[in-house]
């Protein structure tokens, strides 16, 4: 059958999904509910920045905020957010609203598939009976879910919507031969099916969960090496020699799936009686990732005899990973909420984040770069290449003459840096 297809939301997923499917089918409906989101690109501006305004012309692609726009459709995929809340967890509030809007225009015969990150269980048990409750229809009989997991990675040029492959998963076969139909002539690396949507929601959510319990260990390690006094980024360039090392960083985990689908997991986890201890373990050692770069900054003002609470300190980078505007769950605020707590009022410039949001989401006022000068510290909390590609020489200009520099992915060279800056990196 020929699908008229919709895409829910249109942030840094759904928009290279609607992309993708409205040049290998045709038209596609693209719905968000910030209107600037959707003025923006009508006019050819993507502000995730994984788009070209080039890239955008041409297509038969519909933005709207009116739900009344997605009327007559035959699939729906949705890929709104799926946050935690306040105590750590899952926050469906985004989801419901989707269910409801695609629910006030749900057709019989309708196909309904989730791209969003969730725990095993979502889609069928809270999700369908949304769309039921919304629609009138009947679960399985009037429409079909479906489960097709994104796996974007913002910034990444290499590994895209259509490289990646993609698992789907259905409610029946003859949804999930829908299914195939839809996704097929976009994803190049080819689909894989997987045997139920519970177990495609779990494949999802456990692939952020090892990367995160895999970055808790190096993070574990930079904490043990700091105390040993040698630097963790040496000791795992040497142990990368062996040929089955696996290679990761320590560093301030953040975004918008690391640091927040292991909390899906355990909350489902523990619904069902049972504790997580090595998920939950890996959380709180990573969470605390900002708070200890704040601590050692700190302790390095002291030892250089600098006064705590009149120190200069600049801090370059907001959003959660480099080479990208996204700020969702940046872990570069605890540094700065740390930092207060002694006293020190951070400076924080980011050439990529958007102001606005900036103060909106975490209640910080960007600084330009023309203030930081004289620093008695300088933070190189996410190494944007417009930062890197200034040169080590213009990162050292902004400090004083025994200022201290803080590498937290350890992106310098220290060999290069002046004998007399105090350089440290995690």
């Amino acid at each position: 059958m020929l699908e008229k297809i919709a895409v829910i939301g249109l942030g840094y997923v759904g928009l290279p999904v609607a992309v993708g499917l409205a040049r290998a089918h045709g038209k596609v409906t693209g719905f968000d509910i910030k209107p600037e989101r959707v003025e923006a690109l009508r006019r050819g501006e993507d502000a995730t920045r994984e788009f070209a305004p080039k890239e955008l012309e041409g297509l038969d692609l519909l933005y709207t905020t009116d739900p009344a726009d997605l009327a007559g459709c035959t699939c729906f995929i949705v890929t709104v957010p799926t946050p935690i809340d306040h105590n750590r967890q899952p926050d469906l509030t985004p989801l419901r609203k989707a269910c409801v809007t695609i629910g006030s225009v749900l057709q019989k015969g309708a196909l309904v598939v989730f791209e969003s990150t969730v725990y095993p269980g979502v889609t069928e048990e809270v999700c369908g009976p949304w769309l039921a409750q919304a629609s009138g229809l009947v679960q399985g009989v009037d429409f079909a879910l479906g489960y097709s997991p994104e796996r974007i990675n913002p910034g990444d040029k290499e590994h895209r919507l259509e490289t990646i492959t993609k698992i789907i998963a259905a409610s029946d076969p003859q949804s999930l031969g829908r299914l195939e139909a839809l996704y097929g002539p976009v994803i190049r690396a080819g689909l894989h099916k997987a045997p139920s949507i519970k177990v495609a929601e779990a494949a999802k959510v456990i692939e952020n969960t090892q990367r995160d319990l895999n970055i808790a260990l190096m993070n574990e390690l930079a904490l043990i090496c700091d105390r040993l006094g040698i630097r963790t980024h040496d000791v795992l360039e040497a142990a990368a020699t062996k040929w089955n090392f696996l290679r990761f960083s320590p560093g301030l985990v953040g975004g918008h799936c690391i640091g927040v689908d292991p909390y899906y997991l355990t909350a489902k986890a523990e619904s069902l009686g049972y504790h997580p201890e090595v998920i939950l373990a890996g959380r709180r050692i990573n969470d605390g990732m900002g708070a200890f770069v704040a601590q050692k900054l700190v302790k390095c003002l002291i030892q250089a005899d600098v006064p705590v609470r009149r120190a200069r300190v600049g801090i370059l980078g907001l959003t959660f990973k480099e080479n990208v505007p996204d700020l969702r769950n940046s872990r570069v605020p605890d540094i700065v909420k740390e930092l207060a707590s002694f006293g020190i009022a951070a400076m924080v410039h980011d050439p990529l984040a958007d102001p606005h949001e900036a103060e909106e989401e975490y209640g910080l006022e960007l600084t330009p770069l023309e203030r930081f000068r004289e620093l008695d510290a300088l933070v190189l909390a996410v190494p944007h290449r417009v930062y890197l590609e200034q040169g080590t020489d213009a990162l050292v200009a902004l400090l004083t003459r025994s200022g201290i520099l803080i590498d937290v992915k350890s992106a310098l060279r220290p060999e290069a840096l002046p004998e007399s800056l105090a350089y440290w990196s995690l």
